[in-house]
């Protein structure tokens, strides 16, 4: 079969035209992916339809995606090519973040590759081995796969072994790398038997544990503004640092998810993987390069610090909440038991708060508290930095009763952006303070770019950059966090859910778990 000409198609005029923010911010532009096809075991599931095609979008728009590219979907359901393109357009126009072109919709029709079967049945992977030799002549991505595996985590492993029995993860000359969504396991011991599995067939080089939320701008900016700004750096620890925050919030409640949740609940959905990841980036020493494994060392680092959890500590340091019936933004909503799928006298927890200690020279004595949770009043996600209070020595003669500390906030949705709170003489005749807020907004001055937040993952696999995903070593120091908290809990129900109420910032315990320490949680509402 002759491989096609290209379509005369504007979005791939220009080998190396960059995107309108990484001109406004850099010289440099981003070389655009090389050959390849991707193939996406879930084609028809709503992480597909709503983040992954659209984030192919717009990785095209941005002139980052290859010429040389396809799309094969992978489903149970019996559809035919045909049909399956037009699902892909449908998608792309009903979920794209941005206006959609019609030629490049048909330049996406054209690429995308259908196969329906059960992903434990060997022949379906012979199929596919067949359908991308044939996908590699028509389209040139010249045997580079991405295999995405946007499937329940019980199929991890099994996929894997078969892509690996029927050859697809043989490199010679060429990449073949696998995504793994998350959650990646669902204890320490899982997670560690499914890298034990994978790994018999894999090399960690062809790995990708993905994490949506290090897609997302202010994520990856954490490491920029903290390195490469002199200002910052020089007081990014215990001397200066009292204490670190990190919320988590959702109004929502868990919608038609309720037979996960049920599964996972709010600890390990957020905290193993979302939120520590934060915590990595937050804390971390300064890497070597920016590199994957000088990165990922430093993280590692890190998570291998937290103070390991006790019976006595859980106690005192670890919160769990339900949330029973309330009001978010005006309306009544039901108790979490009362949502589909959701048992009657369901003991899941909606809510965590954790306070975390790391043993390192940086961070000794900080304590870095987090807190997640379902049906809370306001959805924010953001770390706040709260630094130790200026000597009051030279206010002591005047109005001034007490001083604030400065505090930073880096935003990570859903506005997202940086500020910083310092405190300023207000204007007249006697000394009197006042809060001030600097405040940066990534839409006011960089402009919006349609975002998913999985463009930068999806390309940074095609690269081979895998500074953005988790390591082996980094998923199991994660569970090892949070296991001794899970076991407690299993080992003990809890007797009092539902116990907040929703459109609250959680249980009163959250609150003590600060006041035990003299301070508050910052005001998020």
């Amino acid at each position: 079969m002759t491989k096609r000409s290209e379509p005369a198609d504007p979005c791939f005029a220009s080998e190396n035209t960059a995107s309108p923010a990484s001109s406004a911010s850099s010289d440099v532009s981003a070389q655009r992916a090389g050959p390849c096809a991707i193939i996406i075991f879930g084609a028809n599931g709503d992480l597909t339809k709503r983040k992954l095609l659209p984030a192919l979008y717009n990785l095209a728009t941005e002139k980052l995606l290859p010429s040389e590219f396809a799309i094969i979907g992978i489903s149970r359901t019996a559809i035919n090519r045909e049909v399956y393109q037009n699902k892909v357009v449908q998608d792309l126009t009903e979920f794209s973040t941005g206006k959609v072109d019609a030629r490049l919709l048909d330049w996406f029709r054209e690429r995308s590759y259908y196969l329906a079967g059960d992903v434990q049945n060997t022949a379906l992977y012979q199929q596919l081995a067949t359908l991308l030799n044939t996908v590699d002549k028509a389209h040139g991505t010249a045997g580079n796969y991405l295999h995405y595996l946007a499937t329940a985590p019980g199929h991890f492993g099994d996929i894997t072994q078969q892509l690996a029995n029927a050859g697809l993860t043989q490199e010679n000359a060429k990449w073949r790398r696998v995504i793994y969504e998350k959650p990646f396991g669902h204890d320490l011991d899982s997670a560690r038997a499914l890298n034990r599995d994978v790994k018999k067939v894999l090399g960690e080089n062809q790995i990708y544990r993905i994490d949506h939320y290090l897609g997302k701008e202010t994520v990856q900016n954490i490491l920029a503004f903290r390195f490469a700004n002199g200002i910052f750096e020089p007081v990014w620890n215990r001397q200066y640092i009292d204490h670190v925050q990190i919320t988590v919030a959702e109004t929502l409640g868990v919608e038609q998810r309720g037979e996960y949740y049920e599964q996972s609940g709010a600890l390990r959905d957020m905290v193993p993987n979302h939120i520590l990841q934060l915590i990595t980036l937050t804390a971390m020493e300064p890497p070597i390069s920016f590199e994957p494994d000088a990165v990922h060392n430093e993280q590692a680092k890190i998570l291998q610090a937290i103070q390991s959890f006790t019976p006595e500590t859980i106690a005192t340091r670890a919160v769990r909440g339900q949330y029973g019936k309330g009001c978010i933004e005006g309306r009544a909503v039901d108790d979490y038991r009362a949502e589909p799928k959701v048992a009657s006298k369901s003991s899941t927890e909606t809510f965590v708060a954790l306070s975390l200690s790391i043993d390192d020279w940086r961070w000794a004595g900080v304590p870095f508290y987090l807190r997640t949770g379902k049906r809370l009043p306001k959805r924010v996600s953001e770390i706040a930095i709260q630094f130790k209070c200026a000597p009051f020595v030279p206010f002591r003669k005047t109005q001034i009763a007490s001083l604030r500390s400065n505090e930073l906030v880096l935003r990570i949705q859903p506005d997202e952006g940086i500020s910083l709170r310092f405190e300023a003489k207000v204007p007249g005749s006697i000394m009197r303070l006042g809060p001030v807020n600097m405040d940066f907004k990534y839409q006011d001055y960089f402009g919006s770019t349609p975002s998913t937040g999985y463009e930068r993952l999806l390309y940074d696999c095609m690269i081979g950059d895998a500074t953005l995903f988790q390591r082996a070593d980094m998923v199991e120091a994660s569970w090892a966090v949070v296991q001794p908290v899970l076991d407690a809990w299993k080992a003990q129900s809890a007797g009092d859910f539902p116990n907040y109420p929703a459109g609250t910032w959680g249980p009163e315990e959250a609150q003590k778990l600060l006041a035990r320490d003299h301070r508050a949680w910052r005001d998020s509402a």
